[in-house]
């Protein structure tokens, strides 16, 4: 299913169920039954309630978002790492330097292809990506420079096979949620409190009233799909993509 239309479905089920209780709960109301006589207790905690909840939701969103940046940053790191390691072994001899880029863009293809893939379905990394990129390692560690040209290469290509190494292992640590159940939970518990206190105002069925109630819960039903949509990098909606590969490689589009 569509995350839109879970979004959709959530959204419309939020609106739904506040509309029929407040039907409800107004045709079983007493005949003695006066909203003005609301305590302002209620409405003051009404207030906190929905600003601390909005804090929360804040924070959260803002949690997420920051981890769903961070992950792009690891795949563009990565990207460029790689790319460098491509381009900086022109001045190795030839059979060295194509093997060198040939493992390369095996690995480049096997990531933005397969690994991606595994990446956003189960939440891992392949062993194939891992037996690629060690190959590109033994590739240019083993390597003995027989020149200074190429000694004075040696050096920058080992360190960008230890950033692209970085990167990777970054990238796998972030595949997977990062929203604790704990929290999922706070969340849920504070969505249920924060509309449901929309009744202690003792809400009617004037249009106007009903439709505040449904905004109000679909804005909230609309934050926590944001939040559950960024929680996981590499595999939602709202995903940080392989693009950076395709960039600097675009001879792997195909």
């Amino acid at each position: 299913m569509s995350e839109w239309l879970v979004l959709a479905l959530a959204m419309a089920a939020a609106c739904v169920v506040v509309v029929i209780v407040t039907l409800v709960r107004h045709r079983t109301a007493a005949e003695d039954d006066d909203p003005s006589e609301t305590p302002d207790v209620i409405e003051y905690m009404t207030m906190m309630i929905g600003v601390v909840y909005a804090i929360v939701l804040g924070l959260a969103i803002a949690g997420v978002w920051e981890a769903r940046s961070v992950a792009q940053d690891h795949v563009q790191t990565e990207a460029q790492a790689l790319h460098e390691i491509s381009e900086r072994v022109r001045v190795y001899p030839p059979d060295v330097r194509d093997r060198i880029r040939d493992d390369v863009n095996a690995y480049v293809g096997q990531v933005v292809t397969t690994e991606w893939k595994t990446m956003a379905d189960k939440g891992r990394v392949t062993a194939r990506g891992a037996e690629l990129f060690q190959r590109i390692r033994q590739d240019v560690t083993d390597y003995q420079p027989k020149t200074d040209f190429e000694a004075q290469a040696y050096q920058p290509l080992v360190d960008q096979v230890s950033a692209a190494d970085t990167a990777r292992a970054s990238r796998a640590d972030s595949t997977g949620a990062t929203m604790p159940g704990v929290v999922w939970f706070g969340l849920i518990t504070g969505a249920v409190v924060t509309i449901g206190m929309v009744f202690a105002l003792q809400i009617r069925r004037t249009k106007r009233e009903l439709v505040l109630a449904g905004l109000f819960s679909a804005l909230i039903a609309f934050l926590l799909f944001l939040i559950w949509d960024f929680d996981a990098p590499y595999s939602r909606g709202v995903a940080a993509s392989a693009e950076p590969f395709l960039a600097l490689f675009p001879h792997l589009h195909g």
